[in-house]
């Protein structure tokens, strides 16, 4: 979508198959859902209910978190959760088996999102390419920063995975630019300045700044940071292609339990 319409083929020079997957389905849904996995917390067990909670409401994509030490676009709540995570001995090789079984279990559009030291440690080459081996879709690395990670960016267009890359709404013009065309799959536009967890504002500013987003952006866009009830997806409607919701998942699972969740994620759908 591009101005509030459908992108069409023409104007979609670096679209993946990720993307031209999001736009498909964007031609029967108002807007598509992304939901927020930390892959070991509270344990692997309860990844695996939540995916199938994914799968059977509808979610239209899904982004596991390998948990790290530092993450640093997190905020208190996820910071928590990579933490106990690591704590019970999470490791690189179970998330990636994890995300092999649910992808394979429940056909869902995986995406993977952890920080540059993680690649660093396994192998960039050799994470890419298992990551795109067991079928994840793109790769989501805050730290991944474009003019110093060549070699992440050869071996995601090697193994043809995409690279999806963050713009807030301080990111100026000719930065947005930049990142919009090194994007692959799609723009993930953070709402608002910061870390994950806090409560968005969603106003004219958001719809200025998802504008902005459009004019640049020849992937389809997904909004988050701050998506956390029915009435910001439904604020997002005609404007983003997907609402990314991340720790109001997190929140509700915490408080009210798998059957919350549920409820959550139906209540959702605008």
């Amino acid at each position: 979508m591009k101005n509030g319409r459908l992108l069409s083929n023409e104007n979609t020079h670096n679209t993946s198959s990720l993307a031209q997957e999001i736009l498909e389905k964007r031609k029967k849904k108002s807007i598509l859902l992304m939901a927020h996995q930390i892959v070991g917390y509270p344990d692997f067990e309860i990844n695996y209910a939540m995916l199938r909670l994914f799968y059977e409401c509808g979610v239209d994509l899904v982004e596991l978190q390998l948990p790290f030490s530092e993450p640093i676009a997190d905020g208190p709540l996820f910071l928590k959760a990579n933490q106990r995570a690591l704590e019970r001995g999470t490791t690189v090789e179970q998330c990636l088996n994890f995300a092999q079984k649910v992808i394979r279990d429940f056909n869902l559009p995986c995406l993977f999102m952890t920080y540059s030291n993680i690649l660093l440690q396994y192998g960039i080459q050799r994470f890419v390419e298992t990551a795109a081996s067991i079928g994840i879709r793109g790769l989501i690395v805050p730290d991944a920063f474009p003019e110093e990670s060549d070699e992440y960016f050869a071996a995601c267009e090697q193994q043809q995975i995409d690279p999806i890359l963050i713009v807030t709404p301080y990111t100026p013009d000719t930065r947005m630019i930049y990142l919009a065309n090194k994007t692959k799959g799609l723009l993930y536009c953070a709402a608002r300045k910061g870390v994950t967890g806090s409560k968005t504002s969603f106003d004219a500013t958001t719809t200025d700044f998802i504008a902005r987003c459009r004019q640049y952006a020849s992937t389809p866009i997904g909004v988050g940071f701050g998506v956390q009830r029915p009435e910001d997806v439904r604020y997002l409607v005609d404007k983003s292609d997907i609402a990314i919701v991340g720790s109001a998942l997190l929140t509700v699972l915490e408080t009210e339990g798998l059957p919350g969740v549920r409820e959550f994620l139906l209540a959702l759908r605008p």
